[in-house]
């Protein structure tokens, strides 16, 4: 099992939006999700996106979205925008949870797994080992926090850094994912 974690700094907590863009950047939260759980033609099993919204209206707001359990969506934006705004507005959508977990909440739980901080001065993910069932944490346009990412680094294995200039967080998502295929870990 791979597992990523987004913090979305501004990512809007309530469904009421008119696009995904203006509601705290939730179109970035959209190509995240379609970056971890799709591959072409079909959805990746063993993969779960955590994502934290900490825009308003009511944060924190944890969506975890486990692609053994996804079905009936389909990749392009619109389609997981709507999705998005059902599930935060408390509809049911499969493999999609909502909770009202903070990015410290979510860490604490993770304790004990091999967790990574994305990092552009993180050591190369090429020369690396990976331990089994990794969990990625990454943030959004603006990035982590100092204080969640001092948080974060007290249980971490390391920095790690895709490549040697910065890519959108979803690009993040799709250079791991391929790092790890190659190397037959399960996702």
């Amino acid at each position: 099992m791979r597992e990523f974690i987004l913090l979305s700094r501004k990512g809007y907590t309530t469904p009421d939006f008119k696009d995904l863009r203006s509601a705290g950047r939730l179109d970035i939260v959209c190509a995240c999700i379609n970056s971890s759980i799709f591959l072409s033609h079909k959805i990746r099993k063993n993969v779960i996106l955590n994502v934290i919204l900490n825009g308003p209206s009511n944060p924190p707001l944890c969506i975890c979205v486990n692609s053994a359990k996804v079905y009936e969506i389909r990749s392009d934006e619109k389609s997981i925008g709507e999705i998005l705004r059902n599930v935060i507005a408390g509809r049911v959508h499969a493999g999609f949870e909502k909770s009202k977990k903070s990015f410290q909440e979510l860490l604490r739980e993770k304790e004990g797994r091999a967790i990574y901080i994305l990092d552009e001065k993180g050591i190369d993910i090429r020369r690396m080992e990976i331990e089994r069932d990794p969990i990625f944490i990454l943030g959004d346009q603006i990035g982590l926090p100092k204080k969640e990412e001092k948080f974060a680094m007290r249980s971490a294995i390391s920095k790690v850094s895709v490549g040697p200039l910065r890519y959108f967080a979803s690009h993040c998502i799709t250079i791991i994912n391929n790092e790890l295929d190659r190397r037959g870990l399960d996702g």
